[in-house]
């Protein structure tokens, strides 16, 4: 499918996020997926985001659920990607993934999946050098480096109360977990 072909579909996904208040929408595989965002998700989303953004340049800056389409099949709508100031300042509604230097996923519970497969995949074999998963469900961080095109070579899973670091190419990032939200159901 032709990129036209994506940004028709992405404007078909703005109806639905309109539609539908409190869902986020993208394309994965092919298909519209809307998942609920629960109060956890979003405060996870917030916390990173405020701990991270102290921490990097202002020549870089993060964006919040705006689409990248990486192929037909898939148009993620990222929690968190970290791309450059001047590219965040055409404010856009869609942004080649090529531009992301590191992207954030919080999972909920129709998202495992497409967090833990799909987009591990995806986000390695586009070569995006860092992936983060923060999962409320089971209370912990998994951080993934080192892509190849089946999905990325490094992998640590850190609990929840332990200090994420990230080497990325513009310098070290480090995240307290420790008052990251945990569900109440978690076991």
């Amino acid at each position: 499918m032709p990129i036209s072909e994506s940004d028709r579909l992405h404007s078909q996904l703005s109806r639905f996020e309109d539609m539908f208040p409190g869902y986020r929408v993208e394309i994965v595989e092919g298909n519209i997926v809307m998942s609920p965002v629960k109060p956890h998700h979003n405060q996870t989303v917030r916390r990173v985001w405020n701990a991270l953004e102290e921490q990097v340049s202002g020549e870089w800056d993060f964006i919040s659920d705006v689409a990248f389409p990486f192929s037909a099949e898939n148009e993620f709508c990222p929690d968190l990607a970290l791309i450059p100031s001047a590219e965040s300042g055409k404010n856009l509604s869609s942004y080649p993934p090529d531009v992301i230097e590191l992207v954030i996923e919080v999972v909920s519970p129709s998202s495992v999946r497409n967090d833990y497969v799909v987009k591990d995949q995806a986000y390695a074999a586009r070569g995006i050098a860092h992936y983060l998963i923060f999962d409320p469900y089971k209370a912990h961080c998994v951080t993934l480096w080192n892509p190849g095109p089946e999905g990325y070579l490094g992998r640590d899973t850190l609990p929840y109360g332990k200090t994420v670091t990230v080497d990325t190419a513009i310098g070290r990032l480090t995240l307290d977990t420790g008052r990251l939200p945990v569900d109440p159901h978690h076991s």
